[in-house]
């Protein structure tokens, strides 16, 4: 996404606009907190999940910094963070065990005026998701739902319908919410021709259904891991039909192909449980493995087959080949240098002889054979 939209999303906002990056200390007065109370996160424990996160920060440094915004009264300032736990988190765990690392000494914090609403805050994330080059489809499909409920609440909202200030947290049950509003006039409605296009983004409208109803069928934990594992929209598909009707299930056969150590198998596994709906979770990822194992054999016969006859050929064209006498050879190209030779002097073969000499070529072209074939 091209940095001119990213600039345009965030100057929707005049909070966002005044935003300025700052060096925060982890601790004391100034550290960001998570609410207006003070509280912070613990800094002396860490979970597996921070693991790979610590790390990367201790090599690297923290790369994409929090969103801070300042609230309370003059003289009384407190950084509430507003998104980048984790990141906040993994730095105070890093400042109290790996105090002599640089890395660790202050967070890098986008700063803005606050408080921020419930919009501004949207379009932060927004902007933080876009400007990714890895999004992963149910990042991107939260993204696309978001934007079309921008759209539409502000179609909404123009028409003189009351939008309430506060809506749902989660994309898909605040699109619901404004398309209650909305009804049956379809005026009002977001088409995702002008959502693509308000956020610059090279995407088929028929392939944002897709990823939106991939999203809105799976429980929201799943979509989250589903993307942490890079998992291709075409498997959530298949295990979005599982999801629909069987919400639960969705989950289980999930679990059941990493238990394999074969996230790869999760498209053939749900479209297992669909075809065969007594089968339990764990039954289906072996029977997916099982499917994809004889599929590989099958494949492999074939292109043993397929290599077996191309050798057989060759050894039968070199039994078989018989070489043109290298006089009649001779001739032929004598005769066709002065052509050619008129030709780059610009002189024109009359439309008779082009045609013959065309065809001529063609059938010659056609029938040599190749320097590596002839060593």
């Amino acid at each position: 996404m091209g940095h001119k939209r990213l600039d345009y999303l965030l100057h929707r906002s005049e909070n966002l606009a005044k935003r300025r990056l700052e060096l925060l200390p982890l601790r004391g007065d100034g550290a960001a907190r998570t609410d207006i109370q003070g509280r912070a996160p613990g800094a002396s424990t860490t979970s597996e999940g921070l693991a790979d996160l610590i790390s990367s920060i201790s090599t690297v440094g923290l790369l994409h910094a929090v969103l801070v915004e300042e609230v309370g009264a003059t003289g009384a300032v407190v950084h509430r963070l507003v998104t980048g736990e984790r990141r906040l988190r993994a730095m105070r765990w890093g400042a109290v065990n790996l105090p002599s690392n640089p890395n660790f000494a202050r967070l890098p914090a986008v700063v803005c005026p606050g408080p921020l609403t419930d919009e501004e805050r949207r379009v932060w994330q927004l902007v933080e998701n876009l400007a990714r080059e890895d999004l992963q489809p149910g990042e991107l499909a939260r993204a696309l739902l978001l934007e079309r409920s921008a759209l539409l609440a502000d179609n909404l909202v123009q028409a003189g319908l009351a939008v309430p200030s506060r809506l749902s947290a989660d994309p898909v049950a605040r699109f619901q919410q404004l398309e209650r509003l909305r009804g049956t006039n379809v005026g009002l409605a977001a088409p995702w021709e002008v959502v693509l296009g308000r956020l610059g983004l090279q995407l088929s409208p028929r392939r944002a259904r897709e990823l939106v109803s991939a999203f809105r069928s799976l429980p929201r934990e799943l979509s989250n891991e589903l993307d942490e594992h890079q998992v291709a929209l075409h498997a959530r598909g298949e295990l979005a039909r599982v999801a629909r009707t069987r919400r639960q299930d969705a989950s289980e056969v999930w679990k059941a192909v990493k238990r394999l150590g074969r996230p790869d198998l999760l498209g053939t596994a749900a479209r297992v449980v669909v075809a065969n709906p007594a089968l339990s979770a764990r039954e289906a990822a072996s029977e997916a493995q099982s499917l994809r194992s004889r599929a590989n054999d099958s494949r492999s016969v074939t292109l043993s087959t397929r290599a077996e006859g191309h050798r057989r050929r060759g050894v039968d064209d070199e039994v078989h080949r018989v070489f043109m006498d290298r006089v009649v050879v001779g001739q032929c190209l004598r005769a066709l240098r002065p052509v050619a030779d008129g030709l780059h002097r610009g002189e024109i073969v009359g439309p008779n002889e082009s045609g013959s000499l065309k065809m001529l070529i063609t059938a010659i072209d056609s029938k040599l054979i190749s320097d590596d074939v002839v060593a």
